[in-house]
């Protein structure tokens, strides 16, 4: 293939070309190993080099001091909606969560079988196309946790500071911005994220948590289930997603190599101006989420009909823009743009969108 593809699939994200082409050299062979990663040993020093340095990467990038343990686990985000009430919703406790989106609901679910949840907050009547208020949160001091889900790829909406919960422990769905921003981590108990949208292929998620929280560990739960067993084998509990990792780690080390959080920020930032600058200027295009929870990471907006929709995203793909319909659920449009996104693509949907106008308005 010659010509360039822009991907704006909500996941599995595009990759950092450098990856790619670093994995693509040591594929058949590591330097020094002559095995490929997929074929080395867990146990191996090899493997316990690439796991090591994936870790040391992240805790750079992140600021994490050592009160955090950094787990690369199985299950996805998806399998996190249990673990987290297993390990640390006692039995007569209660934990707090903030449904913005589809997959905070999800949380929710799953949750519930494990124990009492509370919604303290939720923006479910305005079709989630806002990040609930400050003073809109019922937040009970004395929960187990505080739940809420960082960006919401479906909805196009993001959280900007994180909700202040006092002494009660923080727990955060990163899964679609981690690693495109600084955070104050220190504020965090908790942070999971499949890797799929900023730091890897599908295959791992990444489960940052402090070491406090796993003191709250009951006893008896299933192994591959249990974050203090997981932390105490460092990761290697059983057979890790080996690639996976290696992946990540790659990425990790190319997000420093190019100046770290604060200027995948600056970056961030930048890509998604081209795209609200577009919305905000156009009467024929409509952004579905409000101005000051706008997502940096999934920009979604509709048309003035289903029919233009189809026909946006027929024409952007064969104009070599890839994956831009919108959830099944949602509808629309959606422009995810994460941290490997080029800034010339979103440059080039932008110009698309001016001349679909032009031509359909």
């Amino acid at each position: 293939m010659t010509r360039t593809i822009y991907n704006f699939n909500a996941g599995p994200a595009i990759l950092p070309r450098p990856v790619l082409e670093e994995a693509q050299r040591d594929l058949l062979g590591l330097p020094g190993v002559g095995l490929s990663v997929m074929e080395i040993s867990h146990r191996s020093k090899a493997f316990e080099k690439i796991i090591q340095e994936a870790e040391q990467a992240l805790r750079q990038l992140l600021g994490l001091s050592a009160d955090y343990h950094v787990l690369f686990l199985q299950g996805g985000a998806s399998l996190q909606f249990s673990m987290v009430p297993m390990n640390f919703l006692p039995a007569g406790g209660s934990a707090d969560y903030i449904l913005t989106g589809e997959w905070s609901k999800k949380a929710v679910k799953e949750a519930a079988k494990v124990g009492k949840v509370s919604v303290a907050g939720s923006s479910e009547k305005e079709s989630f196309s806002r990040i609930p208020r400050p003073e809109e949160l019922r937040l009970d001091p004395k929960a187990a946790y505080v739940h809420f889900t960082s960006n919401n790829t479906i909805y196009g909406t993001q959280w900007k500071t994180e909700p202040e919960v006092g002494a009660v422990p923080l727990v955060c769905d990163a899964s679609s911005d981690i690693l495109s921003r600084p955070i104050p981590v220190e504020k965090y108990a908790l942070i999971y994220a499949g890797a799929q949208k900023n730091m890897g292929p599908s295959g791992v998620t990444v489960v940052v948590i402090r070491q406090d929280l796993l003191e709250r560990v009951p006893p008896g739960l299933p192994s591959m289930l249990d974050f203090r067993l997981q932390a105490q084998n460092h990761s290697l509990y059983n057979t890790p997603p080996c690639f996976a990792i290696y992946l990540a780690g790659l990425v990790f080390k190319w997000s420093i190599g190019i100046g770290g959080l604060a200027t995948i920020d600056t970056i961030n930032r930048e890509k998604a101006k081209v795209l609200y600058d577009v919305l905000d200027a156009s009467e024929f295009y409509r952004g579905t989420a409000e101005r000051d929870s706008r997502s940096l990471m999934n920009v979604t907006f509709r048309l003035p009909s289903e029919d233009l929709e189809a026909r946006f995203v027929k024409e952007a793909t064969a104009a070599g823009m890839e994956g831009l319909k919108g959830h099944r659920s949602a509808g629309g449009i959606r422009a995810s743009i994460y941290n490997a996104f080029p800034l010339a693509g979103a440059q080039i949907l932008a110009d698309f969108m001016k001349e679909f106008e032009r031509t359909n308005g």
